[in-house]
């Protein structure tokens, strides 16, 4: 660094102390040098308040009645460094600041600007690890790792981190990995029909491309990573009901009860029949009342048929999540009550939300009592209570 630099500070300092600040401030942000700049406006704050300036970000020596005065200003402090990074496009950098003030929204906005597709080499690992493992936009970072280091690292990161993001995260995320296989499945179909039969008429639809061409299969064939495919289909289950994507993971299903019985791997409980037990899952969800009685009916037997008693809560978990989603709250917590009221995992499953999402609290309250479990009995008495009533007509 110059000594001119240096010089001009002890210039300044002639003046007053103030102009030895604002050029301090002046010149590390010419240098581009923010998180000194950081520094050096809490500097300022901290002389305008006449406290010691050489600790300028600790709030040890700032008097109690005047903590509120200096959080303020670390606050505008810190926004007005994220921003200047933001403008740098160093999004770690900035992220750092916006998420220590509670203002995560400023980066995530930034970063949902991002083309994956323009996201140069060296910048790669970057953004994955400040958007996906740190947080700050985890869609769009597993959308750069899909462009960039392709569907299988994709689908073996998310596998590890499923629980660690929110429910909307992992939603757009399996949104995102349903297309790709989609697609790339239907690319590599349209492949084997063309060099089968060249004029045969060009078809974008999974559905129609298999359609009659039981010779696709033969001798074992498949024309996708099978494990992806399989990992694919578990991770849709995530979808919303009312999700589009349902009508592609339903496609999906339809491709691989086709595949050799080698290539079907089988699932937990209850999808050890994996694709012909996931199709009866998303049929109900998208499909008419039939498809739903068939759906719950496919899974109540396999309930009743069960031995084992860890795997019918397993069964039971899977057939209350479909019975809630298809607003069937009356049977799906009669499976709750018999079978999983003693779960209250916030990530799995909780018999306490599920009674409360259902009105159903007087459930709530009649379990409560039966494990003689006084503090959940009293909260859902009394939030029965609070709970507002219908407005009479």
């Amino acid at each position: 660094m110059s000594e001119d630099v240096f010089a001009a500070l002890e210039e300044s300092q002639q003046q007053s102390p103030e102009s030895v600040l604002e050029r301090l401030i002046e010149t590390l942000t010419a240098q581009k040098n923010y998180h000194r700049l950081f520094d050096a406006l809490l500097m300022q704050q901290k002389h305008a308040m006449g406290l010691e300036v050489l600790q300028p970000t600790t709030f040890d020596n700032v008097p109690d009645e005047r903590k509120r005065e200096f959080e303020e200003a670390y606050i505008e402090a810190a926004r007005k460094v994220g921003n200047l990074f933001l403008d740098e496009k160093m999004y770690s950098d900035a992220w750092l600041y916006f998420q220590t003030i509670q203002e995560p929204e400023r980066v995530s906005e930034a970063l949902s600007k991002i083309n994956p597709r323009t996201v140069p080499e060296d910048k790669v690992e970057g953004l994955i690890q400040v958007c996906a493992y740190e947080g700050a936009n985890p869609e769009k970072g597993f959308e750069i790792m899909l462009q960039s280091n392709g569907i299988c690292n994709t689908i073996t990161v998310f596998d590890q981190m499923n629980a660690q993001l929110k429910p909307e995260s992992r939603k757009k995320i399996a949104q995102l990995l349903v297309d790709q296989l989609y697609t790339d499945l239907v690319q590599s179909l349209q492949y084997h029909v063309q060099q089968k039969m060249p004029i045969a008429p060009p078809a974008d639809n999974l559905r129609e491309l298999i359609a009659g061409r039981d010779w696709m299969f033969e001798g074992g064939s498949y024309h996708i990573d099978v494990s992806h495919l399989n990992s694919v289909v578990r991770f849709a289950r995530l979808l919303s009901e009312d999700d589009p994507h349902l009508a592609k993971v339903i496609e999906l299903c339809e491709y691989g009860s086709r595949l050799d019985q080698q290539f079907q791997y089988p699932g937990e409980s209850p999808f050890e029949d994996f694709y012909p037990a996931h199709l009866h899952f998303f049929k109900a969800l998208v499909g008419e009342e039939n498809d739903r009685n068939l759906a719950i009916g496919y899974f109540e037997k396999k309930l009743e048929m069960e031995p084992d008693e860890d795997d019918k809560q397993m069964i039971a978990y899977v057939l209350i999540d479909l019975l809630t989603r298809l607003k069937m709250n009356e049977r799906a917590i009669e499976l709750a009550e018999t079978y999983l009221s003693q779960f209250e995992d916030p990530n799995t499953f909780s018999f306490t939300s599920l009674c409360r999402q259902t009105n159903h609290l007087d459930v709530l309250q009649k379990v409560a009592r039966g494990k003689g479990d006084l503090v959940t009995f009293a909260g859902a008495l009394l939030d029965a209570q609070n709970k507002p009533q219908p407005q009479e007509s």
